[in-house]
């Protein structure tokens, strides 16, 4: 069984700074790609950003230049810096990461349970 836990979202106002961890646990052999999705109201869900194991993050448009993704391979986690925030931002966010549970087991996508970040104007 694995498990992703997020934590750090809640209420900002627009210009501040949001960090958000995720962490994996469980019955993990290898992890390949993690990252966050975000899903606002009314919104498909859409990539913020992600990293593959010893690779760079790669960000989607509306996150360049502003958020940051760094991962932890020794512990399984996977943060997210926000910074300079807006009111487009506010949405649910979710980790995910690409799991392997055994050496001979197909890659699944695990998702965090999602945490809101509001950012109001």
């Amino acid at each position: 069984q694995v498990q992703l836990v997020e934590s750090g979202g809640g209420l900002v106002e627009a210009g501040g700074s949001l960090r958000l961890s995720c962490a994996a646990s469980g019955k993990i052999y290898s992890i390949y790609g993690m990252g966050w999705y975000r899903q606002a109201p009314g919104k498909q869900r859409e990539l913020v950003g992600d990293i593959r194991s010893g690779g760079h993050p790669d960000y989607a448009d509306s996150a360049k230049g502003r958020f940051g993704i760094t991962r932890d391979n020794a512990k399984n986690t996977v943060d997210l810096q926000m910074n300079s925030l807006k009111p487009e931002d506010t949405a649910v966010y979710y980790c995910f990461a690409e799991i392997n549970t055994g050496w001979d087991s197909p890659t699944s996508v695990y998702w965090g349970q999602g945490t809101q970040v509001t950012v109001s104007s």
